[in-house]
């Protein structure tokens, strides 16, 4: 399937005032019950690391888990889950940062990346970019090298890229906010 055939932008949703008044949340639900639009998806956001040296690749919860690992799979190597607090059992590294509406933090298993790695960061939504960067802090934290990012939408306005590191950056679906 041709990117260019695919509309990607109307199969994702838009819900009004969700998780709080203001935000408005985009539901990519919508895209990934349809089978044929969801691997191409994943087809496009996978393409610009298909010949990179990745061993790698670190989801961010919940639903960057979905992308991650249907990426991990085809570029055959494992998959690190990112998580919200006190979902990961053992010895953990946690890092916080500043949401939209809000603090949140992320927290990776301290063993989960050795300094050998390169990794693929990966998640549905780049927005003010907080969550992405606290992962990046985190990856960069243990050792590990960071090839790029690669995400199914980017709110283009809100800026997120500025708090990335000065990595590859990938975005299948672009919206104005």
């Amino acid at each position: 399937m041709e990117k260019d055939s695919v509309e990607f932008e109307k199969y994702i949703r838009n819900i009004a005032d969700f998780p709080v008044k203001g935000i408005q949340f985009k539901d990519i639900t919508t895209l990934i019950k349809e089978g044929d639009v969801f691997a191409s998806a994943v087809d496009f956001m996978y393409d610009p690391f298909r010949d990179k040296v990745v061993t790698k690749v670190v989801g961010i919860e919940a639903r960057g888990f979905i992308f991650a690992a249907a990426m991990a799979y085809k570029l055959n190597v494992g998959i690190i889950p990112v998580r919200k607090p006190g979902k990961l059992p053992g010895d953990i590294i946690a890092e916080e940062y500043q949401l939209e509406y809000g603090k949140d933090s992320v927290e990776i298993h301290s063993d989960a990346l050795q300094k050998e790695d390169k990794v693929l960061i990966v998640d549905d939504l780049l927005a003010t970019g907080g969550t992405a960067a606290a992962t990046a802090r985190l990856v960069s934290g243990t050792g590990a090298k960071i090839v790029g990012f690669s995400f199914l939408v980017e709110l283009v306005e809100l800026n997120g890229r500025e708090k990335l590191p000065d990595k590859e950056i990938h975005s299948l679906i672009k919206f104005s906010v």
